[in-house]
């Protein structure tokens, strides 16, 4: 079949001489998409790795085309599979008769094919692979993106990751540490003696966090519903129970913003533990980080977008308090009632409803005017009760509560209390979200009462702790978006 190189036609043109290339196959019983299964017993990484041993011995591979270079009877390939790259060399008077003109000529950049033959080295002290039968498992009948001005449009890497997959190995290596680090973190859990356990995604309430859901309906039984916006309570109601270790990694769901930091489907880690605290749980945390960057990257000391990032632990504590009054000069400890604390707030440029309690003050100076200043991965101690309606009031004032987050210049990466186990002091919290969320407030949680009574029923004093783990990935992997560690994240459909 004689055609025009690829790289003098339009797309058009080359989309219409790839199908003819598959109707000649078809025509002649060479049907690509008939064949159901390829006996390889190679990868391409086996050869690389194994290589003096393999040399001179039979092989065969099978992979993507991601280069030709055609020599009139002769060829290179280059064949990609799932563990790398390899070249391939053909020759017409080494194979079946009749195979190189009517199969391995209709062959394209983009095909799936396998190659058998003998295993060596070129000249030029290449690797290669010396065909001496081809097949074709599947045509490409779409040029990949290099052959038009490559892939360089982002948004179409995230819409199409299968293309970004098999045109950046830097992308796939990416994921595949995204599962190296999972896998580790759950290792390192089941080695401690924490079983992992499932919770529902469809839910009646809202409740572990403060978000908006996404919301749905359940025809057969004729409910509203709400996707999971974290797993938090029914992990506690495990812990009641009379599990002690509990963990979960799970998806939940967030209806807000967008941004490189923020996708609405995303990952967390929980963990409960019984008879420990917020303090067990910031070593529990450094341990976990640690072993997981230790055993994944071998160093504990990372680069994150220029700037060195040292996990080594331990990692410093800092209360909300101090945080603030460093980074503004305004000390919340100072203040007598809330509306100094309103005071404070308009001081530093920041929007007063009037409302807003000593708390509530304290919690947004320290959201809109420290938290972007920590670098490192920190420890941020004794959060405002009202922003903490699940965790433990501090003993020696009780507008704090025995809450930290992680924060580093990713922001928010984790957050752990000593868990609220008075069930009087929890209804309390949740009719304060009730109200908050009759009144409008539509990220406010609802009151659980059968999680209170569990409660009644007594939980150990226990710590828990919640990582988003795909902010620790972007961390882990120098991504500079949310979007590089998530295979499909969240997209706008295209306007047809």
């Amino acid at each position: 079949m004689n055609t025009p190189p690829e790289n003098q036609i339009s797309e058009r043109e080359f989309l219409q001489i790839r199908r003819a290339k598959l109707a000649a196959l078809q025509q002649t019983g060479q049907d690509p998409f008939a064949v159901t299964a390829f006996d390889r017993t190679l990868t391409t990484q086996d050869i690389r790795e194994n290589f003096d041993m393999l040399e001179g011995t039979q092989g065969t591979i099978a992979g993507r085309i991601m280069s030709m270079r055609d020599m009139g009877k002769a060829s290179f390939c280059d064949l990609q599979d799932g563990s790398g790259r390899l070249q391939f060399y053909v020759r017409a008077d080494a194979l079946p008769d009749g195979q190189y003109e009517d199969i391995y000529k209709r062959f394209d950049i983009g095909d799936m094919i396998g190659v058998s033959g003998t295993i060596f080295r070129t000249k030029r002290g290449e690797m290669s692979l010396k065909a001496n039968n081809v097949a074709l498992l599947a045509k490409s009948l779409k040029p990949l993106p290099e052959k038009f001005h490559g892939l360089t449009d982002t948004e179409l890497r995230y819409r199409q990751r299968y293309l970004d997959l098999i045109m950046n190995a830097d992308v796939k290596r990416t994921f595949e540490l995204r599962s190296k680090i999972i896998s580790a973190m759950r290792r390192w859990l089941d080695e401690r003696g924490f079983l992992e356990v499932e919770t529902p995604i469809l839910n009646t309430l809202v409740t572990g966090a403060t978000a908006r859901p996404f919301c749905t309906h359940h025809n057969t039984l004729g409910l509203d519903m709400t996707l999971r916006i974290a797993p938090e309570l029914p992990l506690k109601r495990l812990i009641v129970g009379g599990f002690e270790k509990v963990y979960e990694l799970n998806r939940n769901f967030r209806n807000e913003g967008m941004s490189i930091k923020h996708n609405p489907e995303f990952t967390m880690l929980e963990f409960y533990e019984a008879y420990t605290n917020c303090d067990g749980m910031m070593e529990r945390c450094e341990q976990l980080i640690t072993h997981v960057a230790q055993e994944v990257l071998g160093t504990t000391e990372i680069e994150y977008q220029g700037t060195p990032i040292s996990l080594k632990a331990p990692w410093p504590r800092l209360s909300m308090i101090d945080v603030v009054k460093q980074y503004t000069g305004i000390d919340f400890l100072s203040f007598t009632d809330d509306e100094d604390a309103r005071t404070a707030m308009k001081s530093l440029g920041l929007a007063v409803k009037g409302n807003e309690s000593w708390g509530d003050a304290l919690f947004e100076c320290f959201d809109q005017r420290a938290e972007d200043k920590i670098i490192q991965p920190t420890f941020i101690t004794r959060h405002p009760v009202e922003v903490s309606p699940l965790a433990k009031r501090c003993n020696d004032d009780a507008r704090l509560t025995d809450r930290f987050e992680i924060f580093s210049l990713l922001g928010e990466l984790g957050n752990a209390f000593s868990e609220l186990n008075d069930p009087i002091d929890q209804r309390q919290r949740f009719e304060r979200q009730a109200a908050l969320k009759a009144a409008g407030d539509d990220e406010a949680n609802d009151l659980d009462e059968d999680f209170l009574n569990a409660l009644e029923y007594g939980m150990p004093p226990t710590g828990g702790i919640g990582l988003g783990i795909d902010r620790w990935i972007m961390l882990l992997t120098n991504s500079a978006s949310i979007r590089d560690v998530i295979l499909f994240p969240t997209m706008k459909p295209i306007a047809k």
